[in-house]
């Protein structure tokens, strides 16, 4: 069945209650007011300008219509689920308002009376999800507002209140991130910056692998037209990597947990498989053929790499290393303790040591500490765009040209993971490379 008569055919299988579920969980990602819309159909349309859905990533509407227990329809239709988009925060909402009924919901809006417009309590919202936009609107309500929704539910409905507070009392722990090395906790300021810092990083990242890729990428957001300008430029000087080969390439991925038996007084990496899976679905989705190695100590780190460098890379047009550990100053530990340093990651790949990767990029991501330093808050102004005036020498390759590669943090510091949800490096890579990619494919 072709995607968009798939879509049509669910469409026609949702009912009214169906469609306002589904706009309602797609509001924290949708860039534009929903209420507007009166049909799955239109949903559709948005979610797939916006490149959140696609024949090739169908994931979106199957996870929507798990959410609303339409589990049946989904089988059905042979959808097939990977990324999770809806937050937890809009997830517990929806099930709130599945336990609540209309002599409930008559409650609820009383007790708001003081709080909401009574006209539109009595006129326009007619459904606990609209109570909860409403609620939203107002700012009474939000992922870290939760007390004014718990105090109404105390009366109405005890066991929805205890959901709420067990979901708060969750939140609050998710919170607390571990740093890679030291285990401990980061304040608010530290949490901001780095956030921030990230998610600007990873945009840079996400150029440059726009160029290398021989990609094309339209970023609309303006405080960072100036950077893409740069980047954009110096794409043009140095030209773009040809994706044309008969695979994609390898993916590597060593994910360090167990560090019981280390020599040096190293914490368990919780959370670290949430990193591991999320990397294995999106660079197959990408096309690449995945290795994951588990809890390696440094030998066995090194003779991974050593088989990889020896493979035939001339039908490949790339090479990908993900390595989630604990770490210092240019290197990454074993789970033994013992030191790898980034250079013997690196230089196998080189064009003297790897022939068959030569001229290709060879993207190394890591997740780990490299240091012990927390970063501290301090606002910036930049001073223009990025500028060089370096010449691209075009009849010659250096040895150990054609590699990228992103850390989670600068030398130095801790880098962060989050012990539910996984490290907020490897995580907005994720997400970014699912969200940015599609639409940067010539």
């Amino acid at each position: 069945m072709d995607f968009q008569e798939l879509l049509v055919h669910v469409d026609q299988a949702l009912s009214k209650d169906d469609v306002k579920a589904l706009l309602f969980l797609c509001t924290d990602i949708v860039v534009r007011d929903l209420s507007s819309l009166g049909s799955a159909k239109e949903l559709f349309a948005l979610l797939q300008d916006q490149d959140l859905l696609s024949a090739e990533r169908p994931f979106l509407l199957t996870e929507l219509l798990t959410i609303i227990h339409r589990t049946r329809l989904v089988r059905q239709l042979g959808l097939s689920g990977s990324t999770t988009s809806i937050s937890p925060y809009r997830m517990l909402l929806y099930e709130l308002s599945e336990g609540i009924t209309e002599e409930d919901l008559k409650k609820i809006k009383f007790l708001l009376r003081e709080k909401l417009p009574r006209k539109k309590l009595e006129k326009t919202v007619s459904t606990t999800l609209e109570v909860f936009l409403e609620m939203e609107h107002k700012d009474l309500l939000n992922e870290t507002k939760l007390n004014l929704l718990e105090e109404i539910m105390k009366p109405v409905c005890p066991m929805l209140q205890n959901k709420i507070k067990h979901f708060t009392e969750q939140n609050e722990t998710n919170r607390g991130p571990v740093t890679q090395e030291t285990g401990t906790g980061r304040s608010q300021s530290t949490s901001d910056l780095s956030v921030s810092n990230q998610v600007h990083f990873l945009i840079i990242v996400s150029i440059s692998l726009s160029c290398m890729l021989d990609f094309n990428i339209d970023i609309v957001t303006t405080h960072i037209i100036g950077t893409y300008s740069s980047y954009q430029h110096w794409c043009n000087v140095v030209g773009k990597y040809p994706m044309v080969g008969v695979k994609r390439g390898f993916c590597l991925i060593v994910n360090n947990y167990d560090f019981s038996n280390s020599i040096k007084q190293l914490n368990n990496r919780e959370g670290t498989d949430i990193d591991q899976r999320c990397l294995e679905k999106v660079f197959k989705w990408l096309g690449f053929e995945v290795e994951t190695e588990k809890n390696c100590a440094r030998d066995k780190m090194l003779s991974v790499v050593q088989k990889l460098r020896t493979m035939d890379h001339s039908q490949m047009d790339c090479f990908v290393c993900c390595i989630l550990s604990h770490g210092q100053d240019r290197g990454v530990f074993g789970v033994d303790g013992q030191e790898v340093q980034l250079k013997e990651l690196t230089e196998p790949f080189s064009a003297l040591q790897c022939p068959s990767l030569r001229e290709k990029p060879k993207l190394f991501f890591i997740q780990a500490c490299q240091g012990t330093y927390e970063q501290q808050a301090v606002c910036i102004q930049s001073d223009g765009p990025v500028c060089s005036d370096a010449q691209v020498p075009k009849n010659s390759i250096p040895a150990d040209a054609d590699i990228l590669m992103s850390m989670a943090t600068v030398p130095h510091y801790v880098s962060y993971r989050d012990k539910k949800q996984g490290s907020w490096f490897i995580q907005l890579l994720c997400q970014n490379l699912v969200q940015m990619v599609p639409r940067l494919v010539k």
